[in-house]
């Protein structure tokens, strides 16, 4: 046991130093999904006119291909 002192660090030290990184890896992960996550708009009548249009497009070039 007191040669493990002698060593410097134990390895259980070391495990929980490798646990912790992984643990601050994946919150860093999340942050970035989450930052991702809120430059998505969630209200679809605050986007822009042109986006809009495009999906009026959509809306119609489905109903011709259906009726066809």
């Amino acid at each position: 046991m007191e040669h493990d002192m002698r060593m410097g660090l134990s390895i259980w030290a070391i495990v929980a130093i490798a646990c912790n990184s992984v643990v601050g890896v994946l919150i860093l992960i999340l942050f970035v999904i989450l930052y991702k996550a809120c430059k998505i708009p969630s209200h679809p009548e605050k986007l822009p006119v042109f986006f809009a249009e495009l999906e009026q497009e959509k809306a119609e070039h489905k109903y011709m291909l259906s009726a066809a």
